[in-house]
């Protein structure tokens, strides 16, 4: 059940008593002496859902489109279970040691420190931060084309077809940046909750538009295009058809990329119930409802253009009624997207800002924080100079790479491919046969170990795929000349 407690907040409790509560109480503190937190299966699985349905969602169809109807669905099956499955091993290593009452690690990297230590905490520590860095690019990308989309197609009507409406990209991907800059003052990520929320209903509302088009498209004219093995030789090539199945495969594996965040949503979860009990229980509602989402997204866009299927799958349908709801959707993508960039940050974020902090711990720049009333809002907002200037920074650093690399299906491959085996395979696998102490070369260890093995197989072939895919790409632009 999802409740709507939120956290306690201590000066009201000031307001009531003059007693200050004890760090040891309870009723305000968890046992780890942090304000006792309030999320539940309601708000991780939001949470969720706001990583998972995200641009990765508008590909699927082009991902399909080059598997073909046996092995375009079988691989969104393999991926959502395997993800599933080693998702819900990483949940149990939110604690170091006893499942209830263990050290609680509150990022992925402080799992794998507690749990692994060594190098393999550098090694995962810049993988994670390079695959995060990376999906805020890619969401940057797919904003852009969605306010370019809602522009070109308010023009293409004025001008009743005959301006076709060509226009850059650039403007648009700033305009993003500077939406991302003001909300990425929020302090903590269990501040962002209420726009994990809304983020996840316009998932919902775009998804829910492509499945509806898709539908009709196929209604309109009677037929399921596609065919059982893909995109058909002589659309393309033989060499491309390979290049581009292994490049839907990354395309798949970035659409459930949400492991690198798991344990910073686990660590907002309270408890009673054991936060692994409620986190698994997240995990398994969001991935069945994402599954069926995606399945039904991917496959209708498919049946819509056949070989034909768009990279970005809203664009397909082009500037022709009903353009109104082509523009609803686009604009619910935008907003997902604003509060999808924010989940996906926030652990960059407090990581640099903790290191910083230890480092640098008596500099008045990094430390000080000042209080700036807020006009009816009862507590004043806290500005740290250190927090502005660094989160300012890399949101302007992700938006000037989004305008020198705007190519959307290969960068979505290339974080799909980069982060799917070491940081939704590799380090749960690896966690979890320390964590439980599973005998070396016993079955399950062995079964383990092959799951690993198969996934890493994956992802080289797929980041093969999109990295020529760049290559291809890179021959024919101009940075910072991008115009759709």
């Amino acid at each position: 059940m999802c409740d709507s407690s939120v956290t306690v907040n201590l000066r009201q409790v000031f307001n009531v008593s003059m007693t200050i509560p004890s760090q040891n109480d309870p009723n305000f503190f968890d046992d780890d002496a942090r304000v006792k937190r309030a999320g539940t299966l309601c708000t991780a699985s939001a949470h969720i859902i706001t990583a998972v349905i995200g641009s990765g969602v508008l590909s699927l169809a082009w991902a399909i489109a080059q598997l073909g109807w046996i092995a375009g669905p079988a691989v969104m099956l393999l991926f959502s279970f395997v993800t599933y499955y080693t998702s819900s091993l990483l949940t149990d290593c939110y604690r170091t040691g006893d499942p209830i009452s263990g050290k609680r690690n509150y990022t992925y990297t402080d799992a794998v420190r507690s749990i692994l230590g060594g190098n393999k905490v550098k090694a995962c520590g810049m993988i994670q931060y390079l695959n995060l860095f990376g999906i805020s690019i890619g969401y940057t990308i797919a904003a852009s084309i969605s306010m370019m989309a809602i522009k070109r197609s308010n023009c293409f009507h004025n001008s009743g077809g005959k301006n076709p409406c060509h226009m850059s990209s650039n403007p648009y991907m700033i305009m993003f940046g500077v939406s991302e800059i003001l909300l990425s003052q929020i302090p903590d990520f269990d501040q962002i909750w209420w726009l994990s929320i809304v983020a996840a209903v316009m998932s919902f509302t775009y998804s829910g538009i492509g499945l509806g088009l898709g539908i009709a498209k196929v209604a309109a004219t009677g037929t399921f295009k596609g065919s059982l093995t893909g995109i058909s030789i002589g659309t393309v090539t033989q060499a491309q058809k390979i290049w581009r199945s292994l490049q839907a495969i990354g395309d798949i594996a970035f659409a459930y990329s949400f492991s690198v965040i798991l344990i910073e949503i686990q660590d907002t979860i309270k408890s009673p119930p054991a936060e692994a009990k409620t986190m698994k229980k997240a995990t398994k509602l969001s991935i069945a409802i994402t599954t069926t989402f995606y399945m039904l997204c991917g496959s209708m866009g498919y049946a819509s253009f056949g070989d034909f299927a768009p990279g970005n799958l809203l664009t397909g349908f082009g500037f022709f009624n009903p353009f109104w709801l082509l523009d609803i959707a686009n604009a619910a993508i935008i907003i997902h997207l604003v509060g999808a960039y924010q989940v996906f940050c926030q652990p960059i974020f407090a990581f640099v800002e903790k290191w910083a902090t230890r480092r640098w711990s008596g500099s008045y720049f990094i430390t000080e924080e000042f209080e700036i009333p807020i006009p009816g809002y009862r507590y004043p907002y806290k500005l740290n100079m250190f927090r502005l200037v660094w989160r300012t920074g890399f949101v302007v650093s992700t938006t000037v790479i989004s305008m020198l690399l705007p190519f959307f299906n290969d960068v979505v491959g290339i974080l799909g491919a980069l982060g799917f085996w070491p940081l939704t395979v590799y380090f749960p696998v690896e966690m979890y046969i320390r964590q439980k102490k599973i005998s070396k070369w016993s079955s399950r260890w062995v079964c383990l170990k092959m799951l690993s093995m198969a996934c890493l197989m994956i992802s080289v072939v797929a980041g093969a795929g999109s990295i020529v895919g760049v290559i291809l790409d890179l021959k024919v632009y101009k940075p910072f000349k991008t115009t759709y």
